[in-house]
């Protein structure tokens, strides 16, 4: 599919009012995206585990103006509270996305939205935030068209979700996502993320990820400007063929359930993002010593007793413990006795992976 396939024509129903509640949940990347070309489209392909627990729950309600206005008209409450300061990003969202919901400004909009996850936690939520909003969109779109597929309207939600956050567009659907053009995957797209078509075995489609709150402050260099610092970066585009080639190494990981490869290739991946940004100009660093001396822990864990869990990390200071269900329990034990005492106030979320977006 192209752009063109995402511009709606004229409309046969007439919708006044209504209401609808999407909950999308969080990802994390297994292969990253670092660097960003003109519309959102990722510089290199990505493939991630759909989160379970940590999700964000959007309501959108839609009244019908009389006369269509020249500006997006909306309100916005967050966890019940009006939220101003939220609206400039909501309102650079819609004017990404005008082109391919015309409709929007014909509607008065109040949008509630609430977190599973404590606010300021560390986990990124424009994730979960951009595409459960992408999707009260597009609900609202098929009541205007009800004849538009299901395919299409995950994969429209998935393209609008990708124009307010790149991530945003891997939290549609689960448990593996992978978006970006990549040579081994049918039906690969820079537009929008795609459900793993290869073969996976059963050990990865109930994966555990423990999030250790390492640092719930605001991040001193942003996503966007880190994406933005690739241009022109000396390692660019050897990170770009790494990801490719890292890619086509977890299909054969996904097959066969060659857990020491799969740790091998998420934890450089891993490493290799915050390299980028080490070595960018100007440089930064995310992690924190408490990042540093968990990802030893758990290579001293994993070492003495040969139970495969690994870590990866986001654009931040926290990390993201990886395991397969049946280690639950000795893995759960390991964090409270060794690693909570590295967490801001010992906090941690246990989730695991999960299935995508749920209309409430």
């Amino acid at each position: 599919m192209c752009e063109q396939d995402f511009i709606p024509g004229e409309f046969q129903k007439s919708v006044q009012s209504g209401k609808v509640t999407w909950q999308s949940p969080s990802n994390i990347a297994l292969v990253k995206y670092w660097g960003k070309k003109k519309n959102q489209i990722p510089a290199n392909p990505s493939v991630s585990f759909t989160l379970k627990n940590c999700k964000t729950i959007t309501t959108m309600e839609f009244q019908k103006k009389e006369i269509k206005g020249e500006d997006f008209d909306f309100e916005l409450f967050f966890e019940g509270k009006k939220k101003d300061d939220f609206k400039p990003k909501i309102t650079r969202f819609f004017e990404r996305i005008e082109k391919y919901t015309p409709f929007l400004k014909d509607y008065e909009l109040v949008i509630q939205t609430e977190n599973t996850f404590p606010h300021s936690s560390g986990i990124a939520s424009s994730a979960s935030g951009m595409s459960a909003l992408a999707l009260c969109v597009m609900s609202l779109e098929k009541e205007l068209n009800p004849e538009i597929t299901e395919d299409y309207f995950l994969k429209k939600a998935s393209f609008l979700a990708r124009l307010g956050s790149g991530s945003a567009c891997r939290s549609i659907e689960g448990e593996l996502i992978e978006w970006g053009e990549h040579k081994t995957t049918a039906g690969s797209s820079d537009l929008f993320g795609i459900k793993y078509p290869n073969k996976v075995l059963e050990v990865f489609k109930s994966y555990q990820d423990t999030i250790l709150l390492v640092d719930k402050g605001q991040k001193q260099v942003s996503s966007t400007l880190g994406h933005n610092l690739m241009h022109g970066h000396s390692f660019a585009e050897a990170r770009f063929e790494q990801a490719h080639a890292n890619l086509e190494k977890l299909q054969a990981v996904f097959e066969t359930g060659n857990l020491p490869e799969f740790i091998k290739i998420v934890e450089s991946e891993a490493l290799t993002l915050h390299a980028m940004m080490m070595s960018s100009e100007p440089y930064f660093i995310l992690m924190k010593p408490n990042t540093l001396e968990i990802i030893n822990r758990i290579w001293g864990f994993r070492e003495s007793t040969g139970v495969p869990v690994c870590f990866t990390l986001d654009a931040g200071a926290n990390v993201h413990v990886l395991y397969p269900k049946r280690h639950k329990e000795e893995v759960l034990e390991f964090i409270k006795n060794e690693l909570v005492a590295y967490c801001e106030k010992g906090q941690y979320i246990c989730d695991s992976i999960g299935k995508g977006a749920e209309k409430l």
